[in-house]
């Protein structure tokens, strides 16, 4: 079937993904001596801004030895492309790995169904792992998911790496059925009470949306359920045509960490946003669910329903105290950001992969590139 990337074809590529995990900076490096050299695509004047000070401002996010392989940036100002670069071998039709994403395009889907009236924010999310009287997981709330506030006993990093729950739920012991790895973990902290990234968390989304769809335990089945609603919600409507999920054994959509689009896609679903929900004059997403995501939570105010945000906070991979504090963003570990300022009506698109080292100079040369554009 077209549309997206099933248990039988992808294990071989996840295998060497997780084993490069330990490989970045070296898979990195190789890639950017490969030969070759990134180009422009697009490069026009916006805002008074002309193309030099474009070209000066876009040129450090593509130095290899400071910030790593960058592989398409974009920038989209009133819904228009005036910047597009790509890095060699990448080129506008390619589909890039979301990473993390994913888990914002995940909480879209999720706001639809939400607006169907099959799920509700603070309704305990139905888990039958968690059904039993007494289980403190019975408390927990489709907002807990969202906002990273479960209470879970997930650690998403640790050292070394490959120990780490995201590691072993998406690659090792628990990625036959990841939700189910996920669910089975107790409580480490009251529900709502603290913010703990988790990947486990979406993973858990993702499996009650497929069961808000279909009763059926068939893998085959629950794909097609999803994929349904993923085609005729979101990728239809919003024009995301090479948006391909990634799905478990169990056939469950790997919504945290393992969806494809190209560059241009990641864009227009970052516009949706802007736009709070709406697309050609339609409301696809509730504006309602819009705000919520972007609305600070109680628990880490840098942090919304599965996006971060440019404010200080418990922790955070933006850059608070730089640009607006109204940008938001999805953010993937190895330096994927999608950024949108609407006070700026920006929309700005870094896809690529840089060590820890290098995300600190990465992220001062995206605040600095989106510091050009004016307010209002």
């Amino acid at each position: 079937m077209k549309g997206f990337i099933n248990s039988k074809t992808i294990w071989g590529a996840s295998a060497v993904l997780a084993a490069s995990l330990m490989l970045w900076p070296s898979l990195s490096r190789s890639v950017a001596q490969s030969g070759g050299s990134a180009n422009y695509q697009v490069l026009e004047k916006t805002a008074n801004i002309d193309r030099a000070m474009l070209a000066g401002a876009i040129d450090p996010i593509f130095d290899e030895e400071n910030v790593g392989d960058t592989q398409a940036l974009i920038v989209m100002r009133d819904g228009k492309i005036v910047a597009e670069r790509y890095g060699d071998g990448i080129g506008p039709k390619t589909r890039l790995l979301s990473r993390s994403l994913g888990k914002t395009v995940t909480a879209a889907l999720i706001g639809l169904m939400v607006s169907d009236g099959r799920l509700a924010l603070d309704m305990p999310v139905p888990v039958d792992a968690w059904s039993q009287p007494g289980d403190p997981r019975g408390a927990i709330t489709l907002r807990n998911l969202l906002q990273m506030t479960s209470g879970l006993d997930h650690r998403e990093d640790v050292d070394p790496l490959y120990k780490s729950d995201a590691v072993r739920m998406l690659f090792t012991d628990g990625a036959q059925d990841m939700a189910a790895y996920a669910e089975a973990k107790p409580v480490a902290h009251p529900p709502g009470s603290l913010f703990v990234y988790s990947t486990g968390d979406t993973m858990i989304l993702c499996d009650l949306m497929t069961r808000m769809l279909t009763d059926s335990n068939n893998p085959d089945l629950r794909r097609d359920a999803m994929m349904e609603f993923v085609r005729g919600r979101l990728m239809a409507p919003s024009g995301l045509s090479s948006l391909t999920p990634e799905f478990d054994p169990r056939g469950t959509m790997i919504g945290g960490a393992m969806m494809h689009m190209t560059a241009r896609d990641y864009t227009r679903f970052g516009e949706l946003l802007r736009n709070q929900g709406r697309v050609n004059g339609h409301q696809l997403l509730s504006a309602r669910w819009v705000a919520f995501m972007t609305s600070p939570s109680k628990r880490n105010p840098a942090y919304g329903g599965h996006l971060w945000l440019n404010r200080e906070g418990a922790e955070n991979p933006l850059f608070p105290g730089r640009a607006s504090s109204r940008l938001y963003a999805a953010v993937g570990h190895h330096g994927q950001y999608l950024l949108i300022s609407p006070a700026q009506r920006l929309v700005v698109l870094r896809m690529g992969i840089s060590t820890q080292e290098e995300k600190i100079p990465l992220r001062a040369a995206l605040a600095h590139l989106i510091e050009l554009f004016p307010y209002g």
